[in-house]
């Protein structure tokens, strides 16, 4: 039987979600400033932040 992962704390997860968001508003910045409308850039920022953090969590 594998033992089951800790659980990661919340500091930590806000932690995650933040540093992937930066990574994700770099890109973003770049799409906007070649004319990207904002709010799908957004969308995908977010999209892009938390399907990392799931990964993070997971792996």
């Amino acid at each position: 039987m594998t033992p089951s992962p800790t659980p990661r704390d919340r500091s930590e997860l806000f932690t995650q979600l933040a540093v992937a968001s930066l990574g994700a508003g770099v890109v973003t910045s770049v799409a906007v400033a070649q004319g990207q409308n904002p709010l799908t850039a957004l969308g995908i920022t977010l999209f892009s932040a938390v399907a990392a953090v799931m990964a993070g969590q997971l792996l």
